[in-house]
């Protein structure tokens, strides 16, 4: 059997934009409901939900046949989580609150087989198609997208060091974070915050890293897009359903 190819991987390096999708609802319907609306991207985001690793690997089984690529988060930039999720089979991660070069180097470690890195070996895991694929060890990472987060004043001070880390595939920003770091909390469109990520944007445009944002202002999302971000996260699954529920509501008022 063949190595299952990384498409989103491939679209960050051809220079593609890719529009997702963020999924925090614990069910497996609501992303498979989303998977078959044309997103390119669908984050499956364990840090702020109750989903984790056993039920990851629902979300993937349900997205498989979807035209849409799933993104990780898992909690926290840690090897022992990373490891988990990897075999499961998820080949793009995004590792959240990265502050600086050498915690951008730990998750590219815990993506790596050893000898560059130090991700455990395991032979038979839903990653290889339990044994099927042939030479999983050898070929895995050319698959496995990193992504890491950069959320806070101090992490945005180490950007350029952050994003030039070999193996470090993307950089995405937090405003919701990055709000808070600031003394907006609560305001991820706080001009201040705006114009920080927009340079922020720019510089890893610069640098030639692929940039990527969630946020439901979608006039500033336009911007960023503008400024050259690429991997654009529009919208999260209760805050769909919540809306939509008000306006429907509403109609009926």
């Amino acid at each position: 059997m063949d190595m299952p190819k990384n498409l989103f991987k491939a679209a960050l390096r051809a220079g593609d934009t890719q529009i997702g999708i963020w999924s925090a609802l614990s069910d497996p319907t609501v992303s498979e409901i989303l998977a078959g609306c044309g997103y390119d991207w669908m984050m499956i985001d364990t840090e702020h939900s109750p989903i984790g690793a056993p039920e990851v690997i629902s979300f993937l089984r349900t997205l498989a046949p979807y035209p849409v690529s799933p993104v990780v988060r898992p909690g926290w930039n840690n090897p022992v989580e990373i490891k988990k999720l990897l075999d499961a089979g998820a080949q793009t991660l995004l590792i959240p609150y990265v502050q600086n070069a050498d915690e951008a180097r730990a998750a590219v470690a815990a993506v790596t087989y050893p000898s560059s890195g130090i991700r455990g070996v395991s032979g038979i895991t839903r990653a290889s198609r339990y044994g099927a694929v042939s030479g999983y060890p050898l070929k895995a990472r050319d698959e496995i997208c990193l992504l890491v987060q950069v959320e806070t004043r101090e992490a945005l001070d180490n950007l350029d060091e952050i994003a030039q880390v070999p193996g470090v595939d993307g950089v995405f920003f937090g405003p919701a974070d990055l709000a808070a770091s600031f003394g907006y909390l609560g305001q991820p469109s706080h001009p201040e915050v705006k114009a920080a990520i927009l340079d922020g944007i720019a510089k890893l445009k610069s640098l030639g890293v692929p940039a990527g944002i969630l946020s439901l202002d979608q006039a500033f999302l336009r911007e960023t897009k503008q400024a050259g971000a690429q991997f654009i996260a529009v919208d999260v699954d209760s805050g769909l359903l919540r809306r939509a529920a008000l306006a429907r509501r509403a109609d009926w008022s």
